[in-house]
């Protein structure tokens, strides 16, 4: 990818104001890569290590002492315990309005069906370049901040 692609993609991702970000991937060194490239953009990323981990998280979001809500979720679709997958159903629910990418190494067209039938905002297959995700993690935001104005 070009310097300018890239350069463009870092600049337009950095136009909206920092997300805060649940990142769920229970490889560690690729959970601490990815979140090291969205904290280069700017986010607030809180790392979860598995689909338990990912849940209980989101319920924390809901208490009302809690920090901050998640603006958005980037998660591995499988993992030890819940599943992106089993996740996403929850959310659905509880009528979340979280936005959910996915990130996938099974990503054939019954996972990209499935993950959007669920209500995912995107798939991305592994493996995926940073400009990718950042992308992704752009739109999805702006598409949510377009929502709520």
């Amino acid at each position: 990818m070009s310097n300018a692609t890239a350069t463009g993609s870092s600049e337009t991702t950095n136009a909206l104001s920092p997300a805060r970000v649940l990142l769920a991937e229970d490889d560690f060194e690729l959970r601490e890569l990815l979140a090291c490239v969205l904290r280069a953009d700017g986010h607030e990323v809180v790392e979860a290590c598995d689909g338990n981990e990912l849940w209980a998280m989101l319920n924390l979001e809901n208490g009302a002492e809690g920090p901050a809500p998640f603006s958005l979720v980037v998660s591995d679709v499988r993992m030890p315990g819940l599943t992106a997958f089993d996740v996403l159903a929850r959310l659905q629910r509880a009528l979340s309005e979280t936005p959910v990418i996915l990130i996938t190494a099974f990503g054939d067209q019954t996972t990209h069906l499935r993950a959007l039938r669920l209500g995912a905002s995107r798939v991305l297959d592994k493996p995926f370049d940073f400009d990718e995700l950042r992308d992704a993690v752009h739109e999805t935001l702006h598409q949510r901040a377009r929502r709520a104005s």
